[in-house]
């Protein structure tokens, strides 16, 4: 989103490597033509032709403690958050965890897709990117205090997501492999990797022009090196039962919508129903790749209220409104995800698995009852500058709020705080959880 910098400021901070590519106006990358086809109402379809070319057919859119007792029973408690505790299994380990049904050590591994808010250091390995956070002031808060690469005060969401499963904190797949070759490191280890990037799109146009994050289509081409490895270290039989029970995360959309918002160039070409369906069409290719690799169980998140975070809100208005357009795009998008997922179960049958997580609703509900989940700020960022810390990012110079457990959003481009990447968890988590379809977390992996 467009910032006022001046010029030798944006090329220093450019040569630091300190800034995102999307801060700067003019770096949209247009994801193509996007053409709509006729065809029954909500099929999505794909095309073949140059990359980018997408069709789509019209149609409707349609603080987490563990307490005594049987293994997985969690209860919620007011309280900061990275209280967690887990036992690790060491990697490399292919035997499962049996548990009855509800135990989250029965979970052997986490495999995690997506953008920046899940990425745990995967663009601190690029050649070139600005699109890092492996600077202070993030990483306050991490064990170590130290600056990881992820956008975040602390550990984000997979990381707590893999406390809760019992497993380590996932590597970032990059640091098993040589940038250039892409050739093995080190050995992968067993329990997950993340192959999350920061900037990073479904469309490879998203980024393809500036080369600052690795698009989701990469992001399986690496999984399935790393399913090469499981092979080899299990055989077929330890490899597919593990792969069967492990857990595939995809958090991944924002910056598509982000970059459809600040183009001209793609609101001239396509309607926001044809944009959010062709992202829908491209994420269904990428999530078929996956399950062709032997993946079963899928945690989907959907997109946010990306247009209340801190850099979309209205600066010149008292109220500071919510980003009506960015926020409709989001909607548009949900709506053509949950269709999509639906259809993909249809065609698949039995051997896959989902939890659809609606994050916009959840976020909704964290901003419109904040003191509930144990916040005070819900609209400004806990790192940055300018009105409600939203005009400039997180920079190690930049304010940096006193109590950083109170505060929703860590910067300006809407990453949550660890205290808010943990209350996202636990709303996952919840055994009744209202914001997750057709099945509840825990009643994916205990199936």
């Amino acid at each position: 989103m467009p910032m006022n910098h001046t010029p030798f400021l944006a090329i220093f901070l450019l040569f630091l490597g300190l800034l995102r590519f999307d801060s700067f106006p003019g770096l949209e990358a247009a994801p193509g033509n996007l053409t709509s086809i006729p065809g029954s109402p909500g099929n999505l379809t794909s095309t073949p032709g140059s990359p980018g070319n997408l069709t789509s057919t019209p149609g409707s859119l349609g603080n987490l403690t563990s307490t005594p007792g049987s293994p997985g029973n969690l209860t919620s408690t007011p309280g900061s958050p990275g209280n967690l505790t887990s036992t690790p299994r060491s990697p490399g380990n292919l035997t499962l965890t049996p548990g009855s049904p509800g135990n989250l050590t029965s979970v052997p591994g986490l495999y995690v897709f997506g953008d920046s808010l899940v990425d745990v250091g995967n663009n601190n390995h690029l050649l070139i990117s600005i699109a890092r956070a492996n600077y202070a002031r993030n990483g306050v808060d991490f064990p170590g205090k130290k600056a990881t690469g992820r956008f975040c005060n602390g550990k984000n969401a997979a990381d707590f997501l893999a406390e809760k499963f019992g497993l380590p904190l996932l590597p970032p797949y990059l640091s098993l492999r040589d940038i250039v070759t892409r050739k093995r490191k080190k050995n992968a280890p067993v329990p997950g990797v993340n192959f999350a990037s920061g900037g990073a799109g479904i469309f490879n146009s998203t980024d393809g022009k500036h080369k600052q994050a690795i698009p989701l289509s990469q992001q399986v081409n690496d999984w399935l090196s790393i399913q090469e490895e499981i092979y080899q270290l299990g055989g077929p039989s330890g490899a597919q039962i593990h792969l069967s029970k492990s857990l595939f995360i995809v958090v991944i959309g924002s910056n598509d919508l982000f970059d459809f918002v600040g183009s001209s160039k793609l609101k001239k070409n396509n309607d926001p129903q044809q944009y959010t369906l062709a992202m829908a069409v491209k994420l269904k290719e990428q999530l078929k790749r996956i399950h062709n690799s032997g993946a079963r169980k899928f945690l989907i998140l959907g997109v946010a209220q990306i247009g209340c975070t801190p850099g979309k809100r209205n600066k010149k208005s008292i109220l500071h409104e919510c980003s009506e357009e960015a926020n409709m795009m989001a909607s548009l998008y949900n709506e053509a995800l949950t269709k999509m997922l639906q259809q993909l179960k249809q065609e698949i049958g039995n051997t896959m698995s989902y939890t659809y997580f609606d994050l916009f609703k959840a976020i909704q509900d964290i901003i419109n009852n904040p003191t509930s989940y144990g916040f005070a700020d819900v609209t400004s960022a806990c790192c940055g500058n300018g009105k409600l810390n939203g005009q400039h990012p997180c920079l190690p110079l930049a304010k940096l709020c006193p109590d950083r457990s109170k505060y929703l959003f860590w910067d300006m481009f809407g990453h949550p705080t660890e205290a808010a990447a943990w209350t996202v968890v636990d709303l996952m988590l919840a055994p009744n959880s209202q914001y997750s379809s057709p099945l509840t977390l825990t009643q994916l992996v205990s199936s």
